[in-house]
């Protein structure tokens, strides 16, 4: 199972650096949201596939009982989502502005974003 999400890891960071080094906007867009699944699953395998308790602790225990699952990576995958989806707006927002004012979708066109 980890070989299987280390190689689903590295072929979506392959597709999203792929499509950012593409000429088109929407390709752009699309390897940027790519890549932000990736580095969410990079934090999700990092923190180990375990199923295990959650990370309570027992009435009358002084620490948790192994095993436990570990929140930490839960947390960093849900502000990594929230960051990622301000980007993702964000991007999409200055690329259509950009698109809006050059009136072309290929970013070796857009010279400048000045009005005409």
């Amino acid at each position: 199972m980890d070989t299987l999400l280390a190689v689903l890891i590295g072929a979506l960071y392959a597709a999203g650096l792929y499509l950012m080094m593409r000429r088109s906007i929407v390709r752009l867009i699309f390897g940027l949201v790519i890549l932000g699944h990736a580095v969410n699953l990079l934090i999700f395998a990092a923190g180990r596939l375990t199923r295990a308790h959650p990370p309570i602790v027992p009435e009358g225990a002084a620490a948790l009982v192994p095993p436990y699952a570990d929140p930490l990576p839960q947390a960093l995958i849900l502000t990594a989502i929230v960051i990622g989806f301000g980007l993702q707006a964000f991007a999409l927002v200055l690329f259509r502005q950009a698109h809006r004012v050059s009136g072309a979708e290929d970013l070796d066109a857009m010279r400048t974003t000045d009005s005409h």
